[in-house]
């Protein structure tokens, strides 16, 4: 919102702006504090500051087999003490993850509703307005079997709903091609579902991932995991071609928060400050 208004006070005084700062407000860069080992700790925002970051995506917790997250920020001391920190580094929380859901069934986790709720509570007390729900856990037969399907569809169409009412967005990762996501979210039927798109998806199904957000279009991502699975940095993945990747999201006149995950060096997979600090300085060059 500060950014905002500083940019709309720019503008009305008739100042000409750089590219390169309109960028920058255009295109933010973050971690998942999961993958850099700082899951709900208070380190996250310090190491994200050192990275080079614009913000963190917060994860909900450990879920396991459990019926609820393993979420700190159900305590207000702890969420207070949080905020604290990420002003004090400059790091904003830009999205809330739900990835305990990588290794669970959404179409069949009897406490769903409540998770969800649980999810936005801690979405409005970190300030965050987009949370990513992975339907990696349901495995991919959901696509092919209509009582899943429409299961999954009704599930997603309730807690679309409960985002929308409260101004969030959950995004999800599906293995459907950029038509697929598009009939799928037409079938959804709500404002607060959108797709979270995620480049390992879309590589190892063997999409171009240009052609498919030229094709999804700036309204239907609301956030972007920019990252490969482990192998080498983003700098070097012949499978992700970020310039082409950043003409089609200018193109589409999309904004918004590009997440690293994955694509750490192989040899060198525990080495979180230099695979992490590589990806999010190569994504600053070429996005801001």
């Amino acid at each position: 919102m500060k950014r905002l208004f500083i940019t709309l006070l720019i503008l009305t005084a008739g100042i000409i702006v750089p590219e390169s700062v309109l960028a920058q407000q255009r295109y933010q860069i973050g971690v998942c504090d999961w993958m850099v080992l700082k899951r709900q700790k208070l380190g996250e925002f310090k190491l994200a500051k050192e990275l080079g970051c614009d913000g963190i995506e917060m994860d909900m917790g450990g879920l396991g087999m459990r019926n609820s997250f393993d979420n700190k920020m159900r305590d207000p001391k702890m969420v207070k003490l949080f905020n604290h920190t990420a002003d004090s580094f400059g790091i904003k929380v830009g999205a809330v993850a739900m990835s305990g859901f990588y290794g669970q069934s959404f179409a069949k986790k009897e406490s769903w509703r409540w998770l969800i709720q649980d999810c936005l509570n801690t979405m409005d007390a970190m300030g965050a307005n987009v949370a990513f729900l992975p339907l990696g856990g349901c495995g991919n037969n959901w696509t092919d079997s209509l009582p899943l399907r429409q299961q999954i569809v009704w599930r997603l169409h309730e807690i679309g709903e409960m985002a929308k009412a409260r101004g969030k967005v959950i995004g999800i990762d599906t293995p459907l091609d950029a038509e697929g996501n598009i009939k799928l979210l037409d079938e959804i039927n709500s404002e607060g579902i959108k797709i979270f798109y995620k480049f390992q998806t879309a590589i190892e199904n063997k999409r171009n991932i240009a052609k498919e957000i030229e094709k999804l279009g700036k309204d239907r991502i609301c956030a972007i995991h920019a990252s490969n699975t482990d192998g080498v940095w983003l700098r070097n993945d012949k499978a992700v071609n970020m310039k082409k990747i950043k003409k089609a999201l200018d193109k589409a006149g999309w904004s918004g928060w590009l997440f690293v995950e994955r694509s750490r060096d192989v040899n060198q997979v525990r080495n979180v400050k230099k695979n992490y600090g590589e990806n999010v300085k190569y994504l600053k060059e070429i996005m801001q």
